[in-house]
């Protein structure tokens, strides 16, 4: 099929002659050249389902097959994955959404280009053994709170859910637990007496009754009770400039995303235990299983990032942070849906 490798992604976007572009498209971009075939990709708890569709598309080798050499470094939570593109030693980054808002806030331009999560997975309960006759948010002041990491996605869902509760952040003490063992020991040690953490995690512990769980947000249901709508959640996201500079890069990695998550709409849960390194069952099988029921409603189904989604974002974030003012932030700039629905129309995602 020859079609011509200068042929501008504008022109299929604006939908003429979309027939030949839906033909084209596959071998449109197998021609397309990278700008740049060796990233460097930042995550903060890789093992969690939260980026399971970051893992899925390692693992099925979905980043080789766009031509790309994707090297992942794993970090104890978002923040300091983010740290690492802000600092210059990652292009890019698989973390939450929400960072987006926050570097704008700080006049740092930063685009999520591909959807990996429709719900934050993040679930928030005070332990059983420490505060066993907990009854309400207020209950909570002066305690120690679990996160992942400070100003992670953890840490900003627990803000969220003390300030409904008439707490501030400073009432708190917050302890980066990091997303897997460390979170599990320090629960059970009682070095924290609650926590907010995604899962496998998070199943863990509530199967064995040990914590109580306040607020969930991995359903979706349960994301539109905490946030008041659609929350976008994990994505891959990179400064403005990077985007700009590499598209066929962005393409291609927005491309090996939409496939993973295309694998995973009829993916069982045997074919999840196949795909994921066998550290990410926490030596327990059937609770990763559970887990994954669990939150397998919140995965992406398409890479696209919803509109309403965007707005519930910002104004969550605005609600307890006050650096950030709604009327400041310009939605547009947080995300581009260009890349996603190319690949979502290739993949028939």
């Amino acid at each position: 099929m020859n079609s011509h490798p200068f042929i501008s992604r504008r022109l299929f976007a604006s939908g003429i002659a979309l027939t030949a572009a839906t033909l084209t498209l596959p071998a449109l971009r197998a021609q397309s050249r990278l700008e740049k075939t060796k990233i460097a990709l930042s995550v903060g708890g890789k093992a969690s389902f939260y980026y399971l569709p970051l893992t899925i598309s390692e693992q099925l080798g979905y980043f080789k097959a766009e031509g790309l050499d994707v090297e992942i470094s794993d970090f104890a939570g978002g923040a300091r994955a983010l740290q690492a593109v802000v600092g210059g030693s990652a292009d890019v980054c698989s973390g939450a959404f929400e960072h987006t808002i926050n570097l704008q806030s700080k006049n740092q331009i930063f685009q999520a280009f591909v959807l990996q999560g429709r719900a934050p997975q993040i679930a928030f309960g005070v332990s059983t053994k420490t505060m066993p006759n907990y009854k309400s948010i207020a209950d909570l002041r002066g305690k120690r709170i679990g996160v992942s990491a400070p100003g992670s996605s953890t840490n900003m869902m627990a803000n969220l859910v003390l300030s409904r509760g008439g707490l501030k952040s400073t009432d708190v003490s917050f302890i980066g637990v990091g997303t897997a063992a460390g979170a599990l020991t320090a629960l059970r040690s009682g070095q924290i007496d609650a926590l907010s953490n995604i899962d496998p995690v998070m199943t863990m512990l509530e199967q064995k009754s040990e914590v109580k769980i306040i607020s969930d947000t991995r359903t979706l249901k349960g994301t539109i009770e905490v946030f008041g709508g659609p929350m976008p959640a994990a994505c891959l996201y990179a400064p403005a400039e990077f985007i700009q500079k590499n598209p066929n890069t962005c393409q291609a990695l927005a491309n090996a995303i939409v496939h993973g998550l295309k694998w995973m709409q009829t993916a069982g849960p045997g074919d999840i235990i196949k795909a994921v390194p066998e550290s990410y069952l926490l030596g327990d099988r059937a609770l990763y299983l559970a887990s994954f029921n669990k939150v397998h409603e919140s995965m992406s189904l398409d890479g696209i990032i919803p509109d309403d989604g965007v707005r519930t974002a910002v104004k969550a974030l605005a609600s307890f942070d006050p650096s950030i003012k709604v009327d400041k932030i310009d939605m547009a700039k947080t995300y581009t849906n260009e890349f996603a629905r190319l690949a979502k129309e290739r993949f028939k995602a």
